[in-house]
């Protein structure tokens, strides 16, 4: 998750997208890569698919957490059931055009935006809300940092 200076959470419209064209908003995240630490895979994973650099960690998430694909979507996604995740908050601390989401030459996103804590809720897919209630309550106070 990743703070602007004004409480809001960066939202990124994945380029690719199996979803509904409403839910195909999301945060930033990724793999990690094997013998790579959480908190430094974070803040690659930030940077292949934002740009962005200018951050400062605030926060990482109690526990690992987990969704399930529904049945119908594992195909699509490689035959993957789900993601197990550790989430960080970070605080933007550059300015906006640093967002560079062609950064790498896989871009994940075709726009972004910032938005507040609960509507990042309601953009994201379904099967993804639990988690994203979760990591929102564990870091609504840092809207403010």
């Amino acid at each position: 998750m990743v703070i602007n200076s004004d409480g809001l959470v960066f939202a990124g419209r994945r380029i690719k997208g199996v979803e509904a064209r409403q839910h195909e908003w999301q945060m930033p995240q990724g793999g990690i890569d094997a013998g790579e630490e959480t908190h430094p895979a974070a803040l690659r994973e930030l940077l292949e698919e934002t740009g962005i650099s200018s951050v400062k960690m605030l926060a990482q998430s109690t526990n690992w957490l987990s969704y399930d694909f529904p049945t119908d979507m594992v195909k699509p996604w490689g035959g993957y059931i789900g993601q197990t995740q550790k989430w960080f908050a970070f605080k933007f601390i550059g300015t906006d055009d640093e967002i560079n989401l062609n950064y790498s030459p896989h871009a994940e996103f075709s726009e972004w935006k910032w938005v507040t804590m609960q509507e990042i809720v309601n953009l994201v897919v379904p099967f993804k809300r639990t988690v994203y209630e979760t990591v929102v309550a564990e870091f609504a106070n840092l809207a403010g940092a």
